[in-house]
């Protein structure tokens, strides 16, 4: 396509009466510096960026006000400049992790870019620290979307053309915010989950820059590679979250993948699916072979245990306040299946704290006296 039917059929410029005119998203992909400044004042960028951590003073800025191809070519540059590179050993294979990966600040970049509000005469500012990279955009988040939806709320860019335009040059994946390529990334990566905090005229993201936890990468890549399987977002983010936290109730795996409950079940199945997570009364924990990769036999052993005493100090606080207790009871009480139930039984009795008050189909069970 000749450069005008190319610019005409994305729609960045329009005939009117004959005449071609350039849409504002025209302005903003293929405009001169001068005509941006004239025109659009407010659709600049302004990186800063900071010796410490804590410094206030910046070092070196850069004021841009460019076609948003330029800007993002100019600043991934910037960031993969300075990027630093931690090389993991898988194997014969070696990983190659860096500080920012490219896919995830372009997306926030242009993310904040097709989401900003142009009538808003304040810049977009992206400053980097030597841990983290915070991007602000003006405008705060659409009707409906806060930071604990953030992830899978169907979007609905501020700047339809913008996001369409993108799209179209293959500059992102698809329309929409993205955030679910930065947290995948993020996530796979071993990195802290990116923050996003909202205010009434703007919106921030942090993304960091530390790799915390390399075994986890590594487990994560053998168990895809040998099952010829790609995990979902909401599957690294229950992995992730059973590895820090020992387990994970059904409710807390939705709040934490923001998925429906149907999703967060199938997540959950699948995950159990491949030996990887196993319940525990009404909690999800890592099966025996995951502590092998990621923890220790010990740790494995010990958090089960903690799940038994926590059954045993519930079945005997209702055993001080009711005469019996049925196998039903038990199920109710720790969140068991049938087997966990007749398991923790057997070893109450094992320990002479419970024994048969009725047996057979009716059976029931009470305190040892002592």
């Amino acid at each position: 396509m000749d450069d005008m039917a190319f610019l005409k059929d994305l729609g960045l410029i329009i005939y009117v009466e004959g005449t071609v005119h350039l849409t504002i998203a025209g302005l903003l992909f293929v405009g001169k510096k001068t005509s941006i400044k004239k025109f659009l004042p407010q659709a600049e960028v302004i990186y800063l960026k900071y010796k410490n951590e804590s410094d206030i003073e910046y070092n070196t800025r850069l004021d841009l006000k460019q076609p948003i191809i330029t800007i993002l070519d100019r600043l991934t540059e910037k960031i993969q400049n300075d990027n630093k590179i931690l090389n993991i050993q898988i194997g014969l294979f070696r990983m190659e992790v860096a500080d920012y990966s490219e896919k995830v600040f372009q997306e926030a970049l242009l993310n904040a870019l097709s989401h900003r509000d142009y009538e808003s005469m304040a810049s977009i500012y992206v400053k980097q620290y030597p841990g983290h990279i915070l991007i602000e955009n003006p405008g705060g988040f659409l009707d409906g979307i806060t930071e604990n939806n953030i992830i899978t709320h169907a979007s609905s860019p501020r700047n339809k053309l913008i996001a369409e335009t993108l799209q179209r040059l293959k500059y992102v994946q698809r329309t929409g915010q993205g955030v679910d390529i930065i947290y995948k990334e993020t996530v796979s990566m071993g990195k802290p989950y990116p923050i996003y905090r909202h205010y009434n005229d703007s919106v921030q993201l942090t993304i960091y820059s530390s790799t915390e936890d390399i075994d986890f990468v590594k487990f994560i890549i053998k168990e895809q590679e040998s099952k010829q399987i790609a995990f979902s977002l909401a599957e690294l983010m229950i992995l992730r979250f059973v590895k820090d936290n020992r387990s994970i109730i059904f409710r807390k795996a939705v709040e934490l993948t923001q998925v429906t409950e149907d999703e967060a079940r199938n997540a959950l199945n699948r995950l159990q699916h491949f030996s990887l997570l196993e319940t525990v009364g009404n909690q999800y924990m890592l099966t025996a072979r995951v502590y092998d990769s990621l923890k220790s036999g010990i740790e494995y052993t010990q958090d089960h245990t903690i799940q038994y005493l926590k059954a045993k100090r519930l079945i005997i606080e209702y055993l001080e306040k009711e005469e019996n207790i049925t196998r039903a009871n038990i199920q109710e009480l720790c969140g068991y299946n049938d087997n966990q139930a007749r398991r923790t039984i057997e070893k109450l009795k094992k320990e002479n704290i419970i024994q048969n008050d009725r047996t057979g189909r009716y059976a029931n069970y009470k305190l040892v006296k002592k």
